[in-house]
């Protein structure tokens, strides 16, 4: 089975990836891809929007003969993923006490 998961989550998962070092497209989808089903025609469009927002700034590299447009962090980028752990860790902990049947009933007696 297979969860649908968001774009704020696709987004974090981006700029938690773009943490670590600098990467292409092809290369970020491949590494989403390690933990969902994501294309790169979903992907380019995201980097976009987060370039466009201020999280991600862009260069180009040669590679082999040709340009490869890497993606690196901005400073805001590396706000907002903070803003991301903090609210997937607290989104986490809740999910993961329903699935394991923790929840408090209080106030629902």
């Amino acid at each position: 089975m297979v969860f649908q998961l968001g774009s704020s989550l696709l987004d974090a998962c981006v700029l938690s990836i773009l943490r670590k070092e600098d990467a292409y497209g092809y290369k970020l989808t491949q590494e989403v891809k390690q933990i969902m089903d994501v294309s790169e025609s979903t992907l380019y469009p995201v980097l976009r929007r987060l370039t466009k927002d201020g999280y991600l700034k862009t260069y180009d590299q040669q590679h082999e003969g040709r340009n490869r447009r890497y993606y690196t962090l901005t400073d805001l980028g590396q706000e907002q993923y903070y803003l991301y752990l903090e609210a997937w860790s607290e989104f986490s902990k809740r999910i993961n006490s329903i699935m394991k049947g923790e929840t408090s009933h209080e106030g629902n007696e």
